[in-house]
């Protein structure tokens, strides 16, 4: 379980990722609406698919900011294990508006007519400001997903990483269907499609396997280092699971029956702190049957 220092630890934390989230938000609707406004004044299919893509990072960082303030609420009666599963939950959802989101550019890139593209110096010099813009958010954002180990601000990096990209592949289709190439506005608009499917796949990929409670840890190196503990005869049902970024472990252990309570309730202390500390583990149960 966590100390009182450690749960402080994680409010200024959690603190930090909504101080964060606002400016991306913020970061975002700006580039969102450069996009657009080249987009309709060019004609380009892509730039206009390139903003939608933007619009999708912006609708992230609305959900993520609802979604880290519930999961930021102690654990009550109804979620015993607290609630930083809606982490996981939300990266479910993004995966799910880039798939959606992926299928309508895909769509008009095949449907929509296109007659003339143009381009001009102002255009230009507002997608390569765009550009930069977003790499140094990725770069940016990279960084406090990791320093703040938040699964949200992680899937957010990666998605504006992937805009980087399409956002280069867009300027280039861009510029060779104002010199006469229209098809080639078409396949970069198809471009930005499969990489937002790609971006989709990766979050589905990260998500699936919390939702579901698969392992978090191998129970073999778990049943290896608690055999390890002086006193314990045999491990038996080792269960892990990812809640948001946390990780909760419970499991039997069977210990000599003539040891009396404080001993066999010492030996659980020594297996919970080593799991803690071994494994990175927030919640370890430790329940002590008498060894058969």
């Amino acid at each position: 379980m966590f100390n009182k220092s450690e749960e402080f630890e994680y409010s200024e934390r959690d603190k930090k990722i909504h101080r964060l989230i606002v400016i991306e938000g913020s970061v975002n609707l700006i580039v969102l609406i450069a996009k657009l406004f080249v987009g309709l004044s060019t004609g380009s299919l892509a730039i206009i698919a390139d903003a939608i893509h933007s619009l999708t990072d912006l609708a992230n960082n609305i959900v993520a900011w609802v979604v880290v303030r519930l999961s930021a609420m102690p654990a009550d009666r109804e979620h015993p294990y607290g609630h930083r599963k809606f982490e996981t939950l939300a990266v479910f959802a993004l995966a799910t508006l880039l798939a959606v989101f992926a299928f309508e550019i895909a769509k008009n890139a095949v449907i929509k007519e296109t007659t003339e593209i143009i381009s001009g110096n102002w255009e230009l010099a507002v997608m390569i400001t765009v550009l930069v813009i977003n790499i140094t958010l990725a770069a940016w954002q990279r960084y406090w997903a990791k320093k703040l180990k938040s699964s949200i601000m992680l899937a957010d990096a990666a998605h504006t990483f992937a805009d980087v990209l399409t956002t280069v592949v867009v300027i280039v289709g861009w510029q060779l269907s104002a010199m006469g190439f229209l098809i080639a506005d078409r396949l970069c608009a198809l471009g930005v499609a499969g990489f937002v499917f790609y971006l989709a796949y990766r979050l589905f990929k990260t998500a699936f396997p919390v939702l579901v409670d698969e392992y978090a840890i191998d129970p073999e190196e778990i049943n290896e280092v608690v055999m390890n503990i002086d006193g314990v005869k045999e491990v038996g049902r080792i269960r892990s699971r990812w809640i948001g970024s946390d990780v909760a472990i419970d499991m039997v252990v069977s210990v000599d029956a003539k040891l009396t309570t404080e001993e066999s309730h010492h030996i659980a202390d020594q297996i919970e702190t080593m799991i803690e500390e071994q494994f990175n583990v927030g919640d370890a149960f430790i329940h002590i049957e008498p060894y058969k």
